[in-house]
């Protein structure tokens, strides 16, 4: 069981952890051509974030930066551009907002969407895999900012299995975060900003 009071603090954290988590498990890849595939399909899930951008050439060569970044410099991949050096700070991305209709459950949102849909079209292996665990806990942490009472695993299964159109499904070996951690962790959270807006009141 990984607990977030040891989970180590984001680089880009507008990415969120689960793409952060995405890019450790692309460097223990040792198939270049494997780790090659993956690098592109994280791009493609980082690009979705700002999907009307995401064709510009200066956009596509920020996320590849942001991509090295990420990975502390320590990434042996095929770059479409020069590698950035380890001084040079890439930003943060101005991240857009795109129409929400069309989602059936509006509380994972259409970046979970997009990797949902990003997943289903891979092949079988352990990329896909690790891709499916990130999923299903970005869903469940999700499902917890609609409901905060509790969620079972078997319905953010059946939720996966539907949005995916049956092609991805929880397995057993996923380490999934327990629902009491989800919830420690939101609850910490909310205590240290209620402090942090108390001293700013106090000092004003």
């Amino acid at each position: 069981m990984e607990y977030n009071s040891v989970r180590k603090d984001l680089i880009l954290p507008e990415y969120g952890r689960a793409i952060h988590r995405m890019v450790d498990h692309l460097k223990t890849i040792e198939n270049r051509e494997e780790r090659n595939k993956a690098s592109k399909t994280i791009i493609e899930i980082m690009g979705n974030k700002n999907p009307h951008l995401r064709d510009v050439e200066d956009f596509t060569h920020k996320l590849w930066d942001h991509l090295f970044l990420m990975a502390e410099f320590n990434l042996d991949v095929d770059s479409p551009y020069p590698i950035p050096e380890k001084k040079e700070d890439a930003g943060p991305i101005p991240l857009s907002y795109s129409d929400e209709k069309q989602i059936k459950y509006k509380f994972y949102g259409r970046n979970v969407m997009n990797m949902v849909k990003t997943a289903s079209g891979m092949d079988e292996g352990d990329e896909k895999e690790a891709l499916i665990e990130v999923i299903a806990n970005l869903m469940k942490k999700f499902y917890l900012n609609y409901n905060k009472e509790s969620v079972e695993d078997e319905m953010i299964n059946n939720h996966l299995l539907e949005l995916s159109e049956g092609k991805l499904r929880i397995k057993d070996e996923y380490n999934i975060d327990s629902t009491s951690d989800i919830l420690s962790h939101k609850n910490k959270k909310r205590r240290r900003n209620n402090k942090k807006n108390f001293r700013k009141k106090k000092n004003h």
